[in-house]
C-alpha cells in the first residue's frame, strides 16, 4: 500500500503493515489501547452525576440541575481540548508522544477525583480534560493514517476501532457498579472505588500503547527535527499551567462555558477554511461540506449525551427497576449503548457494503440524517412512556427505557463511526488532526448543551414525569426535524464533497 500524509505537510508511503483479519495489524493495537481508555472513561460516566448530588448536596434532589450541568461541562470541556490536543500533535510533538503524554495526565486526574473536596474534584476533572484533549483525537487520527485514503476498508477500519471503544464501555459500568455495591456501606455505593479502578485502567491503556507503538513502523512519530525532549517537556509544562484554566471554566457554569465554545469553534472553522481556500477550490469546498455536517453533529449529541445525566435519573426515579424480584441497577442501562454497538455494527456495516455493491448506498450527510432521525424516534418512545404508562407508582416500564437506548445506538452508528471516517477524507491534509479536534469540539457543544437541557428536564427540585415529558418531546421534534432537513440539503452538501463517499 502507499501513499498518504503521516506527518503535517509531507507526503510518505505507507509501511508494509502484517494484515490481522484483513486490516494492518497495528489497528488491533489501537483497538485494544482505545479499549483501556474507555474503560477509564465510561467507568465513571455512570456515578459522576450520582456522586455529585449524593456528595456534595447529601443526596438532595435539589442538586441535580447542577450535578446535570457539572457533567455536561465536563464532556464539553473533554471534547474541545481536542481541538488544542490535534494541534499540539500535528505541529509540535506528533501523534504517539500526545497519546503518551495525554494517558498520563487522565490517569492522575482519575486519582484525584478519589477525594472527597469539591475543588479537587473539578480540578481532577480539570486534569482529565486536559489529559483527553491530548488523547482521545490523536488516537482516532491514527486510525486513518493506516489506510490509503482510497482504501475501501477504510470505513470498516475505523467500525472495528469504533467496536473497541464500545468494548470497553460495555464493561466498565457493569464492573464498577458490582465494586461499588461490594464495597459500599449497602444504601450507596463507594463512588471512590469507581474513579479508581477508572485510574488503573487507564494506567493499563498508556502502558498498552507504550510496548505497542514500535508496531506502528514510524506512523504518528514526530518530524526528524522534532525528535529530542524538549518540545514533550515544553508541552508537559503547558498543560500542568492549563489544568487550573480548565478549572476556572468549570467553575464559570455552562451557559458562560457554551458562549466560550462557540467563540473557539468559530475560530477553528476559520482556520480550517482558510486552509482550505490555499489548497484551491475543491479543498474548499469539502472543508465547507465538513463544517455543515459539524452543525448537525452538535444537535445530535445535545440529545444523545441525556444518557450519562438526565437518563441516569429518569432510571433511579421514574423507571421500574424491579426485574422479578432483581433491582436492575442504575449504571448498567450504560452498558445497553454498547452491547447494541458491538452487535449490531457489524450489522450496519454489512449493510453499507451490500448497499455500495447495489450503488445504493446513502450519501454520508444522508447517513447522519438516520442517525438524528433515530435518535430522535428514542424520544418518541419516551414520550409515549411517559404520557400513557406511568404506573400508579409514577414508574414506567423497564422495556422502555432499555429500548430507547437500543434505538439511539442505530442512531450512533448510523453518525459517528463514519463521522471520524469523513474528517479523515474532508479536512486540509496539514490539518487532519485539527479536523479531528473540529470534530470532537462540535462534540463538546453538543454535550454542554446536553447539560443545559438536561438541568431544565430535572427542573428546580428534581426530575419529575411532567418536566421529563416535557423536555423529551422537545427532543423528539428537534432531532427529526434536523434530520428530515438533513435529507433534503443532503444532494447539496454531497456536491461539496467531490465525489467523497
Amino acid at each position: 500500500m502507499s501513499g498518504a500524509a503521516v506527518s503535517p505537510g509531507k507526503e510518505v508511503a505507507i509501511p508494509e503493515f502484517k494484515q490481522i483479519m484483513g486490516h494492518p495489524a497495528p489497528l488491533w493495537m489501537l483497538f485494544m489501547t482505545e479499549f483501556w481508555e474507555r474503560f477509564a472513561f465510561y467507568g465513571i460516566r455512570w456515578a459522576l452525576v450520582l456522586y455529585i448530588v449524593a456528595q456534595f448536596y447529601g443526596g438532595a434532589a435539589v442538586g441535580q440541575a447542577d450535578a446535570n450541568l457539572t457533567y455536561g461541562s465536563y464532556l464539553a470541556l473533554v471534547y474541545a481540548g481536542a481541538v488544542f490536543g490535534g494541534l499540539i500533535a500535528d505541529r509540535v510533538i506528533g501523534y504517539q508522544r500526545s497519546i503518551l503524554i495525554g494517558a498520563v495526565f487522565m490517569a492522575a486526574g482519575l486519582f484525584m477525583i478519589t477525594l472527597p473536596n469539591p475543588d479537587i474534584f473539578k480540578l481532577g476533572l480539570a486534569t482529565i480534560i486536559v489529559g483527553n484533549g491530548m488523547f482521545k483525537p490523536n488516537i482516532s487520527t491514527m486510525v486513518g493514517k493506516l489506510y490509503a485514503l482510497n482504501d475501501t476498508r477504510r470505513d470498516s477500519g475505523f467500525t472495528i476501532f469504533y467496536m473497541g471503544i464500545n468494548a470497553g464501555a460495555f464493561i466498565a459500568p457493569i464492573l464498577t457498579q458490582i465494586l461499588a455495591q461490594k464495597l459500599g456501606d449497602g444504601t450507596t455505593p463507594a463512588y471512590k472505588v469507581v474513579f479508581f479502578a477508572a485510574g488503573v485502567g487507564m494506567l493499563v491503556s498508556l502502558v498498552w500503547f507504550y510496548i505497542g507503538r514500535k508496531t506502528l513502523q514510524g506512523i504518528g512519530a514526530p518530524d526528524a527535527n522534532a525528535r529530542g525532549t524538549g518540545r514533550p517537556i515544553a508541552v508537559i509544562i503547558g498543560s500542568v499551567i492549563a489544568i487550573p484554566g480548565v478549572y476556572f471554566l468549570l467553575k464559570l457554569g455552562a451557559n458562560t462555558l457554551q458562549v466560550i465554545l462557540t467563540v473557539l469553534f468559530v475560530a477553528l472553522a476559520l482556520m480550517l477554511m482558510i486552509e482550505g481556500i490555499r489548497n484551491g477550490k475543491v479543498a474548499r469546498d469539502k472543508t465547507i461540506a465538513m463544517m455543515i455536517i459539524f452543525a448537525f453533529n452538535i444537535l445530535f449529541w445535545m440529545f444523545f449525551e441525556q444518557a450519562g445525566s438526565s437518563f441516569t435519573f429518569l432510571a433511579d426515579q421514574i423507571v421500574d427497576r424491579n426485574l422479578g424480584g432483581f433491582i436492575f441497577p442504575v449504571a448498567w442501562f450504560q452498558s445497553v449503548n454498547s452491547i447494541a454497538i458491538i452487535a449490531f455494527a457489524p450489522i450496519i456495516a454489512a449493510i453499507w457494503v451490500m448497499l455500495g455493491r447495489r450503488n445504493a448506498n446513502p450519501s454520508i450527510p444522508r447517513k447522519f440524517g438516520l442517525g438524528l432521525i433515530f435518535n430522535g424516534l428514542a424520544f418518541g418512545l419516551l414520550m409515549y412512556a411517559l404520557s400513557t404508562l406511568v404506573d400508579m407508582n409514577g414508574k414506567i416500564p423497564f422495556w422502555t427505557l432499555f429500548t430507547v437506548y437500543f434505538i439511539q445506538s442505530v442512531g450512533e452508528l448510523c453518525l459517528s463511526p463514519i463521522g471520524l471516517s469523513m474528517v479523515t477524507k474532508l479536512a486540509p491534509v496539514r490539518l487532519v488532526g485539527l479536523g479531528m479536534g473540529g470534530w470532537f469540539l462540535s462534540t463538546g457543544i453538543g454535550n454542554n448543551l446536553s447539560g443545559i437541557f438536561a438541568s431544565h428536564v430535572s427542573g428546580e427540585s428534581g426530575m419529575s414525569v411532567a418536566s421529563a415529558l416535557g423536555g423529551y418531546t422537545f427532543g423528539f421534534w428537534s432531532l427529526v426535524g434536523g434530520g428530515v432537513l438533513l435529507f433534503l440539503i443532503a444532494p447539496l452538501i454531497q456536491k461539496l464533497m467531490h465525489g467523497v463517499k
